[in-house]
């Protein structure tokens, strides 16, 4: 097996791309949680009738991207957003990836399926540091926030409550993407918070 382009560690967020019926790359945002042991794969879950899952289910696996960029992980995470090419340019990795099904289930009445994923070739297309930015990793949590909203297993007013919060996190400690992503996270969730 190939190593991933990058380690793994806890939960990963990522954009995948997967190729979709009209021949279109869909990228959206997918956690993936590490291996237990060295050389296995590494899991993510679907969550809902997602692009992701079904073209997981129709193509076999896809192309698992490191982005730094918050505008372009909100954008995966909050939108449909579909390009001719599998990998975005902000991209600073990316790994091809074999999808198996491993297991499904139900949870509070929405379909979740489990997938092993893993890397059947790599690349590492900028090999530079990453600056650590409290307002990027709000956007992440801000795009799974807004993700659960009027969801009935979730309190929205709790949530609601976390968006206000991470907002404020980015206006303090971000820089201009990490405030152009969170303007995209509002936009996308066409919610009031």
């Amino acid at each position: 097996m190939t190593d991933w382009p990058v380690d793994l560690a806890g939960v990963t967020e990522t954009v995948v791309a997967t190729l979709g019926p009209n021949d279109r790359w869909n990228h959206a945002a997918l956690g993936l949680h590490a291996p237990d042991q060295p050389g296995e794969p590494a899991t993510a879950t679907t969550w809902g009738n997602t692009r992701t899952r079904r073209n997981f289910h129709r193509q076999g696996g896809g192309y698992v991207q490191f982005v730094d960029d918050p505008v372009a992980f909100a954008d995966a995470a909050l939108s449909i957003r579909e390009t001719d090419d599998p990998v975005l340019d902000a991209a600073a990795a990316w790994a091809r990836v074999d999808a198996e099904q491993t297991g499904s289930g139900d949870d509070e009445g929405t379909r979740v399926e489990h997938w092993a994923l893993s890397p059947a070739e790599t690349a590492v297309v900028r090999d530079a540091p990453f600056r650590v930015n409290r307002g990027f990793y709000a956007v992440v949590e801000a795009t799974v926030a807004v993700s659960r909203l009027n969801v009935d297993a979730y309190d929205t007013e709790t949530l609601r409550e976390r968006l206000r919060y991470f907002e404020s996190v980015v206006e303090t400690a971000g820089g201009p993407r990490e405030r152009t992503a969170m303007a995209r996270v509002r936009e996308h969730a066409d919610a009031d918070w």
